[in-house]
């Protein structure tokens, strides 16, 4: 991997590991990839890291059913859920694929130089 793209994905990797919304997966493949920068689990890691990215992020429309779940109401209570729901709908309105938290947008900003990470 050339250095630019690997010191962004290392940037965006850091950035997903400080969003709350990250998973505890994602976030174990992350330091595991970080670790692996430089040593001969690089490529192996690499495409662990990729695998678990693409199982992780949010697409649009599981955004939307996840905001009609109890689990939501508990997170986000009543007003919450109202505008999770009401920014889903504006995001797919808008054409978008999948989620903007913060974890999902590091996801898909790695995610959108796959070809040049693997």
């Amino acid at each position: 991997m050339e250095k630019q793209v690997l010191d962004f994905v290392i940037t965006k990797t850091k950035d997903l590991l400080a969003a709350p919304s990250a998973c505890q997966e994602v976030k174990t493949a992350a330091n595991a990839w970080l670790a692996a920068i430089g040593t001969d689990k690089e490529a192996e890691e690499t495409a662990k890291y990729i695998a678990e990215l693409q199982a992780d992020i949010m697409p649009i429309d599981g955004l939307i059913a996840f905001g009609e779940t109890e689990l939501a109401l508990q997170i986000f209570g009543a007003e919450g859920v109202k505008g999770l729901k009401a920014h889903a709908q504006e995001l797919k309105a808008s054409g978008a694929k999948y989620c903007d938290c913060p974890a999902c947008a590091a996801c898909k900003a790695i995610l959108d130089r796959k070809a040049e990470i693997l």
